[in-house]
């Protein structure tokens, strides 16, 4: 059994199935799937239920996910505490984002972190922030940036920003010339959101609901830009963070403010307890100075 074989086996537990896995680990699919055989044989069982077409861990796959999480964690601390001996900032740091946060902060991050610490990599794993909990609670990710609020018993957090959200519709939409609405005037109009596995899914649920109604939802996507595209093409409107305007066709899509709006709080989380490299104190400390969207380095 070796540690490589592993770690493909959850990853692929992680992202729920081989093709995610394989282009987040780049390797191929058959690779992936020759090394967990080999898994299962040197263990002398199968992980994964064959039998239906939804990946599931069996009994014997259960317990060698968990087992191999802690394993995993254990090995990759070493590293750290031995880089930490040195008292030098180096290694990976695996960061799990949402994709919309990733597609608003990360390459700026990314860019200035890697020019302040060239030692120090940063791994991004991009999924609903649920599942980013999970994985930072598990110990597969050593920093996650959340829409709060997140469970601080659980994990350390830190406010990274906060912003309104605004009502996107198309451009030739009734209430594209509107300066500002009410969210209860939206209770006749197609939703478009992202799915349930994002927390932004159950905040705007939430928010309508406490208007008076339940949306309407016609699309759910994981890709903000998919959502985007529904939008400008009249499909029906959503509701999204101000900053993530910047990047979307003007021409198509137009936003209006909201009255009293949802607020979009972001937190970056990490394990309550677990040891802290010299490298994820450094990237906490760069984040939480950084400025917010309109603010001014």
């Amino acid at each position: 059994m070796e540690l490589k074989d592993l770690h493909y086996f959850t990853e692929v537990v992680n992202y729920r199935g081989f093709t995610k896995a394989a282009a987040n680990t780049f390797v191929s699919q058959p690779t992936l799937s020759k090394s967990i055989k080999k898994l299962e044989v040197d263990l002398g069982v199968e992980l994964f239920e064959r039998s239906t077409r939804k990946l599931e861990l069996t009994d014997a796959g259960e317990i060698v996910y968990s087992q191999a999480m802690k394993i995993l964690t254990i090995t990759d601390e070493l590293k750290i505490l031995l880089d930490d001996l040195r008292n030098l900032p180096t290694g990976t740091i695996k960061i799990g984002i949402p994709p919309l946060i990733g597609t608003l902060f990360f390459p700026s991050i990314a860019k200035s972190f890697g020019e302040q610490y060239p030692e120090v990599s940063l791994k991004l794993i991009e999924l609903g922030a649920k599942r980013i909990e999970h994985l930072v609670e598990e110990g597969e990710v050593d920093v996650g940036i959340v829409v709060l609020p997140a469970d601080s018993t659980k994990f350390n957090v830190n406010p990274f920003r906060k912003e309104d959200f605004m009502l996107y519709t198309s451009a030739c939409h009734p209430f594209a010339k509107k300066e500002g609405i009410e969210l209860e005037e939206l209770k006749a109009e197609k939703f478009i959101l992202f799915n349930r596995e994002f927390a932004l899914h159950h905040l705007i649920i939430k928010r309508c609901q406490e208007a008076g109604f339940l949306p309407d939802i016609a699309y759910e996507s994981s890709q903000w830009d998919l959502i985007a595209e529904l939008v400008a093409a009249s499909l029906g409107i959503t509701l999204l963070p101000k900053s993530i305007y910047e990047k979307m066709d003007k021409n198509a899509v137009v936003t209006i403010p909201l009255h009293d709006p949802p607020i979009w709080e972001l937190g970056i989380i990490t394990k309550k307890d677990r040891y802290q490299s010299h490298a994820v104190k450094a990237l906490i400390e760069f984040l939480t100075s950084r400025p917010g969207p309109g603010e001014n380095s």
